[in-house]
């Protein structure tokens, strides 16, 4: 919510990124609200799956910005909000691959419940 309630501060400072200077309208539009809408998806059983799937991709491609960011770029300020702007970028690294395995330990334990609850109906 923080990246939309101020999302002129969000895209100028996604904007500094040398990766992302071409897209930072786009992006700062688009990432709040696909997260906004992963939240509100993993809330409806229908759509869980789906939204598992959806997170995980979306901590992969933000592990992956992290990972270029600690490469190849210099002095990128960090986008994001509440206490994980505190976070350095190796710390920030660190967080993002524990939810890309939490992610993915939600996939696995939905795709089993899953199947016992089809095999029991």
């Amino acid at each position: 919510m923080n990246k939309l309630l101020d999302v002129e501060t969000f895209r100028v400072q996604i904007g500094q990124s040398p990766l992302l200077t071409s897209i930072a309208p786009w992006i700062a539009w688009v990432i709040p609200i696909s997260e906004i809408l992963i939240a509100v998806m993993l809330s409806i059983p229908r759509f869980r799956l789906l939204a598992l799937y959806a997170s995980f991709t979306l901590m992969i491609m933000f592990t992956a910005y992290i990972v270029a960011v600690l490469n190849f770029g210099d002095n990128i300020p960090c986008s994001c909000g509440g206490v994980l702007e505190k976070l350095g970028w190796t710390e920030h690294l660190i967080f993002n691959i524990g939810f890309v395995l939490l992610s993915l330990v939600g996939i696995v334990l939905h795709s089993r419940i899953g199947h016992k609850e089809t095999a029991l109906a």
